[in-house]
C-alpha cells in the first residue's frame, strides 16, 4: 500500500484501490454475536447458503422503504427510490444504490427507469445489439461498465481502450475529442450516430451519470447481509447500529424505527443495562424482542465506571442503593453531583430502591 498521489499510481499502470473503514461491519459484527449470545445460532455472513441473493423477506422491506440505519440504502431520498421502484431480485438493489448518485441524479436517469420498470413505458432500445447490455436497467445506461460494452460493441476495440475513451468523456473537450474519434471508428454509421445524439432511450454517453457496478465481495460486505440482518433480526440489528453509530440518523429514530418493526426499548438498568446496546427477550412485544439501553450513553460517566458497575454486578445483582454505591464505586472517582453521579440517585429511587 502506498500514498502516492491517484493520478501519477494510474499513470504508472498500478491498481488503485480506496479502501474505506465502515463502523457499518462493526454493527454488523455486533448483531451476529447478539444473535448467537440470545438466540444461540451462528450465523455466518460469508456463507451465501444463510444470505442468498434472493430473500424474498428482504425484499419486502426493502421495498417498503423499512430501511432506516441500513449503510448506502438509507437516506430520505434512497428510501423513496427504493419505495417506488420495488424490489425484485439482488440486481435491483444494485441498480437503484447506483442510480441514486450525483451523475443519473442530475441527467434525470431515474425517470426513465422508473417508468420502465413499472410498465408505465415500454422498454426501448435502438438496437437490439444493446439489449444483452441495458436489459438490467430497463434500457437506461446505468453503469460504467455498459459505456465501456457499448464503446467496444460499436468501434470494435478492446475493453481496455474502451476504459480510456470513457474517462475522456468526463468534460467538454474530452467528450469533443472523442465524438471526433467515435464517428470514424464506428462500423454502422445510422445506428451509431442515433446512440450518440441520444434518441431512444439510450441517453448520451457520459462518465459523469454512470456509475461503477457495484457487487462487492466477500459476502459481508454486500448489501444483502445488511439488509437481511435487518428484515430477519430486527432487534439485534439495530442494537449493532445503535452501538457503533454507523449512520446518518440520531439514535432516537433508530429507536423508534425498531419500534414500528415490533420491537420493545427497555430503560437503563444497572442490574440489567451494560456496555453497549445488548437484545433481551420480551414476550409482551410483538416481536418478542427488546433493546436495552447502554450504560455508556449516560452523559458524563466514564469508562471506568461503566467497567466496575458491570464487573461488580457478576457476583450478585445490586439489591439497594447503597449497595450499588458500595460496590460499583461510581462517586469515588468524583463524579460527585454530575456524569454517573447524576443518573445513580435520580434512576435508582425511581426504581423504587
Amino acid at each position: 500500500m502506498s500514498q502516492f498521489d491517484k493520478d501519477d499510481v494510474e499513470a504508472l499502470g498500478l491498481l488503485k484501490l480506496d479502501v474505506l473503514g465502515i463502523r457499518m461491519q462493526s454493527a454488523m459484527a455486533h448483531a451476529v454475536a447478539e444473535i448467537s449470545r440470545v438466540d444461540d445460532v451462528e450465523i455466518d455472513l460469508d456463507d451465501e447458503a444463510q444470505v442468498p441473493f434472493d430473500d424474498k423477506t428482504t425484499f419486502t422491506m426493502i421495498s417498503e422503504a423499512g430501511t432506516l440505519g441500513v449503510f448506502q440504502i438509507e437516506s430520505p431520498g434512497q428510501r423513496e427510490l427504493v419505495g417506488k421502484s420495488g424490489i425484485d431480485s439482488f440486481d435491483d438493489i444494485i441498480t437503484d444504490i447506483s442510480l441514486f448518485r450525483p451523475g443519473p441524479v442530475k441527467s434525470d436517469m431515474i425517470t426513465p427507469y422508473l417508468e420502465a420498470k413499472q410498465g408505465w413505458k415500454t422498454v426501448h432500445y435502438i438496437h437490439d445489439d444493446l439489449r444483452p447490455i441495458l436489459e438490467q436497467t430497463r434500457g437506461v445506461v446505468v453503469f460504467h461498465e455498459q459505456v465501456i460494452e457499448m464503446i467496444a460493441l460499436f468501434t470494435g476495440v478492446s475493453y481496455a481502450e474502451a476504459d480510456e475513451k470513457r474517462r475522456a468523456l468526463g468534460d467538454v473537450e474530452g467528450m469533443a475529442q472523442t465524438k471526433l474519434w467515435f464517428h470514424p471508428a464506428r462500423s454502422d454509421g445510422a445506428m451509431r450516430c442515433r446512440w450518440w445524439s441520444g434518441s431512444g432511450r439510450c441517453s448520451r454517453p457520459s462518465r459523469r451519470s454512470a456509475s461503477a457496478r457495484r457487487t462487492p465481495r466477500p459476502s459481508r460486505c454486500r448489501p444483502t447481509s445488511r439488509l437481511r440482518l435487518k428484515a430477519h433480526y430486527p432487534a439485534h440489528f439495530p442494537a449493532g447500529v445503535l452501538t457503533h453509530d454507523p449512520g446518518m440518523y440520531p439514535k432516537r429514530l433508530i429507536l423508534e424505527d425498531a419500534r414500528q418493526f415490533g420491537i420493545g426499548v427497555h430503560g437503563l438498568d444497572v442490574n440489567a443495562s451494560d456496555t453497549d446496546y445488548v437484545v433481551e427477550v420480551a414476550e409482551e412485544t410483538d416481536a418478542g424482542y427488546a433493546i436495552r439501553l447502554a450504560l455508556a450513553e449516560v452523559k458524563g460517566i466514564s469508562g471506568a465506571e461503566v467497567a466496575r458497575i458491570v464487573a461488580a454486578r457478576s457476583e450478585a445483582p445490586y439489591v439497594s442503593l447503597s449497595d450499588f454505591f458500595q460496590r460499583a464505586r461510581c462517586l469515588a472517582t468524583g463524579a460527585g453531583a454530575t456524569g454517573a453521579g447524576r443518573w445513580v440517585r435520580h434512576d435508582l429511587p425511581h426504581r423504587g430502591w
